[in-house]
């Protein structure tokens, strides 16, 4: 093995493709191709092999992009561009960039995006306990008791472990009478949508406002912004980047 060898996936994720996870994904899918050859998992490569990836060749990252973006209800968090309300196409950002986790058709708020495959890990790890924070709206007024049973911690199923699971404690604060905040260090599927039915209410309205240090501000629906500077400084340093 040469000494600038990488596993091909580790590759992608450091050039700005994807996410490792992601990268898995496409090299089982048949979809990552190495000097005309279709890659394997154990596939390792240089900056000098040609790689193309969905039927692209891929470029060395020149620079860091990181952009914060306030999605707007109805465009889905995908890259399946024959997806019509797929995240990509809506950005539609001149520089290949993949977005950091999801958030569900239906919700709205911030997302990151980067080509920083590194950041992109230590986001997504659940074990890193990132705080998230969203401000929801219920079709029921919001009591005490509710309050008490969000941040205690609610039964669901973990989908991607296929294991019933108790929801981590978290911190929830009544805003208005249907509305709350609360504070999340995981990421389920349709985490707070299902914790709300399990207590007999349903989400009217779900907003995004925070990831770790990254706020929206004033960003309106549908805009991005560039996260740079002290911001980005800090983020990254949090993540031990």
């Amino acid at each position: 093995m040469q000494e600038n060898e990488v596993r091909l996936n580790k590759y992608l994720s450091q050039v700005g493709v994807c996410s490792r996870r992601e990268a898995d994904r496409m090299i089982e899918l048949n979809k990552v191709y190495v000097n005309g050859e279709v890659a394997t998992l154990g596939t390792k490569v240089t900056k000098e092999d040609k790689i193309i990836v969905n039927g692209k060749e891929v470029q060395h990252k020149d620079e860091e992009i990181v952009l914060a973006l306030n999605k707007p209800v109805g465009i889905e968090c995908t890259t399946d561009l024959s997806n019509k309300d797929n995240i990509i196409s809506f950005l539609n950002y001149p520089k290949r960039v993949f977005m950091v986790g999801r958030l569900d058709k239906k919700s709205q708020g911030l997302i990151l995006l980067t080509n920083n495959g590194q950041l992109s890990d230590k986001l997504m790890r659940a074990a890193n306990y990132h705080e998230k924070e969203y401000i929801v709206t219920v079709d029921k007024p919001v009591t005490e008791e509710f309050v008490k049973a969000m941040a205690g911690g609610v039964k669901l199923y973990d989908e991607e472990h296929k294991i019933d699971t108790v929801t981590r404690k978290c911190d929830v604060r009544k805003i208005s009478k249907y509305t709350f905040s609360i504070v999340l260090t995981q990421g389920l599927n349709r985490q707070i949508r299902r914790m709300c039915e399990v207590n007999d209410y349903q989400v009217t309205k779900l907003e995004r406002v925070r990831i770790m240090n990254v706020n929206l501000k004033d960003l309106p629906i549908g805009k991005y912004r560039e996260v740079k500077g002290e911001e980005l400084l800090k983020l990254k340093k949090s993540l031990g980047l």
